[in-house]
């Protein structure tokens, strides 16, 4: 509302979330982006993607800290590359149109609370480490912009910093990526600060099928119940899908 300069209104919001709650799938990024849309719609469309971001990133510093790894894919669709914070630069990694991608989630009933796998993570890096990681994540873009789900897949499950702290607090997910990748996945990791983990695939039929796998070593490896859906890459981003007069 700042950003609108309005003043004179009050306003109510009802959400309707899709997502569970800590789940490591960005669902209070999904909330400000879907608020942040909402209300600029109502007032005339009148705010930028990126003022839509800076709206959004004010409404996440409150609850997950100020980041936008969620907040600006939510708003533009697609992968986003995140160059600096100030001032905020961000590249949009355009996926080639002719090529396809399907995200598998795999969450288990599990809480892993964010400031308890923030608190796990090492507080110095090694520089075989950093180099390794800079290297994947160079990897990374290269793959989504040339549409190579297979090397996408590679650059996602090769972290050497983050997941190896991360993946003992979650009962089973060392299973569950070697679940996903024996089933046909490209790669598979933690989504986010977990528990939900991750695989990358370019059919969705195939997604089905490693979803299950997925869920069924979960149980297996981790006495966790779970569930799967499989999700085509969105290119669009939050936006507004009903008007009423």
């Amino acid at each position: 509302m700042r950003r609108l300069r309005v003043r004179s209104h009050g306003l109510s919001l009802s959400l309707h979330k899709g997502l569970p709650l800590g789940s490591g799938l960005g669902s209070s990024a999904a909330s400000a982006a879907a608020a942040a849309v909402a209300v600029n719609a109502l007032f005339g469309d009148r705010l930028s993607a990126s003022e839509l971001i800076l709206a959004g990133l004010d409404s996440e510093a409150k609850v997950s800290g100020y980041h936008a790894d969620n907040i600006a894919p939510a708003i533009m669709g697609g992968f986003v590359l995140i160059r600096s914070y100030d001032p905020l630069d961000l590249i949009e990694l355009k996926f080639p149109e002719e090529k396809e991608l399907f995200f598998v989630l795999a969450s288990p009933e599990f809480e892993a609370p964010t400031k308890k796998m923030r608190a796990a993570l090492p507080a110095e890096v090694g520089m075989k480490e950093h180099v390794w990681n800079c290297s994947q994540a160079g990897a990374l873009v290269a793959a989504v912009l040339l549409g190579d789900v297979e090397g996408l897949g590679k650059a996602l499950s090769a972290d050497r910093i983050v997941e190896p702290r991360r993946a003992p607090l979650i009962p089973g997910m060392e299973g569950v990526k070697r679940a996903a990748i024996e089933a046909g996945a490209f790669g598979c990791t933690i989504s986010g600060a977990g528990p939900t983990a991750v695989a990358v695939t370019d059919e969705e039929e195939k997604g089905v099928r490693i979803g299950e796998s997925m869920v069924e070593a979960f149980w297996r490896e981790g006495m966790l119940k779970a569930s799967a859906a499989v999700q085509r890459l969105d290119r669009v981003g939050a936006r507004v899908v009903s008007r009423t007069p």
